[in-house]
């Protein structure tokens, strides 16, 4: 068992996880900060259009991820409009990808949660006399809790996709081969213990990352009560 566990590491499972963990983090990163945008303005100003906008935005929370990476695949090829940035088949075109999946579900639930919570914050915040910024900072502090789910969301979604990594990554190896993409490519080729491996150390990362978040929240609430 331990040979095998040692043999299975040395065959490109650290890189791997390592090419997993950036594109993943990276993605998420980028994400929450274009969707928390996004989803505050969307629910702060009145504009024309604003109702399309948030039917677009619901519309591309349920786009099939694949569909997403052939629309990258095409931007991003080198005959493509994007094509002058060469991110075909790297961890940039990957993370370009993920970002355009991910930002429609953060946006969208931090719009959903503002609705409901930002008119009687801001309320507040005036009764208070506090200037825009401090509104917007008020706003972002007692969203928090919200702002972590969407964030754990939406690294949830970016570790466990595979259409739209595989055709944007390329699935090459020591490069941009995920821990999803190499789960596909060993089951395809029958190498199952391989991709238990991969399985368990995938949702060991998510666990950990989860525990993270809760510990910090839970740290959060008891300074809170104090």
């Amino acid at each position: 068992m331990i040979e095998w566990f040692s043999r299975a590491l040395s065959e490109g499972v650290l890189q791997t996880i390592q090419t997993t963990l950036v594109m993943a983090l990276s993605s998420t990163l980028i994400s929450t900060i274009l969707g928390v945008m996004i989803g505050l303005c969307l629910e702060r100003y009145r504009f024309i259009g604003k109702t399309l906008c948030i039917r677009l935005n619901r519309t591309l929370m349920g786009v099939p991820p694949v569909v997403i990476g052939l629309v990258v695949y095409l931007l991003l090829m080198r005959q493509g409009p994007l094509g002058f940035m060469s991110a075909l088949f790297t961890v940039r075109g990957m993370v370009f990808a993920q970002v355009l999946i991910i930002t429609p579900i953060i946006s969208g639930m931090v719009h959903s949660y503002a609705v409901r919570t930002a008119p009687h914050i801001r309320v507040f915040a005036i009764t208070m006399g506090a200037n825009r910024k401090q509104t917007v900072l008020l706003l972002l502090k007692e969203m928090r809790h919200e702002i972590y789910f969407v964030m754990i969301t939406g690294f949830g979604r970016a570790i466990s996709e595979v259409g739209a990594v595989m055709l944007v990554g390329g699935n090459i190896r020591g490069s941009t081969r995920t821990m999803t993409t190499a789960i596909t490519m060993l089951r395809s080729q029958g190498i199952f213990y391989e991709g238990i491996l991969l399985g368990v150390i995938l949702l060991l990362i998510a666990f950990v990352l989860q525990w993270i978040v809760d510990s910090v929240r839970t740290k959060d609430k008891l300074q809170e009560n104090i």
